[in-house]
């Protein structure tokens, strides 16, 4: 990997912003990918950035940048749901960038895209379960309540019903196959959403355990925060943005009624870990128009209490 054709990820600027990146101090890009943020971070300030990547295809770009960097970069093979585990030390702000990476689409043998022809794999890490082996080993209500669960998808159980059918004739192997499974149950239309792209996601988040990743993530991510540290999460759809959301909404600082029979001087404020959570922020219209990836984006970050400080 070179620093040419590099991925720029989304919503950078918006990201860096929020994470306001100072001298001295220590960085978590929870999601490594290419690198983009990494870099961008350690570009911003003279600070510390430590990376973590389940996939060992990083290796290259981790390589790269701990020869620019040297001591001011460090890297952590693991899943960002370990964070607490990988990391011993508290940190000035971390940062997550949710889903597949453009690395991994982009890379047509790693299976996660009915555009290109692979077997189904979808392993972020490259072992374990494979998109696969689900495909060819669940029932049919197995298959189309994990197809509805993490893919929202409606027709789920037509979806299953036509796997199934498939099944029986031979194992599916491909990202083609597969796909073409899905148009027998809801045809391509132009300018419209790829019916595949529902249970492509529902099997990809199946298969890296997506979800439960990203709870024990944040949870790790907020325990290892300094006073003021910063959590930055970058999202793509709604399950994900439903548990950022909700984790933010859960431990962020309430709005709480003063009465007027209370005096100024009783404490008021609660304990809990954020004192400042952000509305959502949304990519910008030119970001959206350049990179398609942009579109489905929203950020959310937080900001841990001093007193909180684990």
């Amino acid at each position: 990997m070179t620093t040419t054709a590099r991925h720029i990820p989304v919503m950078l600027d918006e990201v860096l912003q929020a994470l306001a990146p100072k001298d001295g101090e220590t960085y978590v890009d929870a999601t490594f990918g290419n690198g983009g943020y990494s870099e961008a971070i350690l570009g911003a300030a003279n600070c510390r950035v430590i990376a973590i990547d389940r996939d060992p295809s990083v290796l290259p770009r981790v390589n790269e940048l701990k020869a620019l960097y040297g001591d001011r970069f460090d890297f952590k093979a693991g899943t960002f749901g370990e964070i607490s585990s990988l990391i011993d030390e508290n940190v000035n702000g971390v940062v997550f960038d949710i889903g597949v990476s453009s690395m991994q689409l982009d890379d047509g043998f790693r299976g996660f895209s009915f555009a290109k022809e692979a077997t189904l794999d979808m392993r972020m890490s490259m072992n374990g379960v494979s998109a696969k082996d689900i495909v060819n080993s669940f029932d049919e209500e197995e298959l189309a309540d994990l197809i509805y669960n993490y893919g929202e998808e409606k027709k789920s159980r037509q979806i299953a019903k036509k796997i199934i059918q498939h099944r029986e004739e031979k194992e599916i192997e491909t990202t083609t196959e597969l796909a073409q499974i899905i148009y027998e149950v809801m045809p391509k239309r132009f300018g419209q959403i790829d019916p595949a792209t529902r249970t492509f996601q529902a099997l990809r988040i199946a298969v890296n355990d997506e979800l439960k990743q990203l709870e024990d993530g944040l949870f790790g991510a907020s325990c290892l925060l300094e006073g003021d540290g910063r959590l930055v999460v970058v999202d793509f759809h709604s399950l994900e943005d439903r548990i950022v959301k909700n984790f933010f909404a859960a431990n962020g600082a309430k709005k709480v009624h003063r009465s007027k029979y209370k005096t100024q001087t009783e404490d008021m404020i609660d304990d809990k870990a954020f004192g400042f959570v952000s509305k959502v922020i949304l990519p910008s219209d030119d970001e959206c128009r350049h990179n398609p990836r942009a579109r489905s984006a929203k950020l959310r970050y937080a900001i841990k209490r001093k007193d909180e400080q684990q």
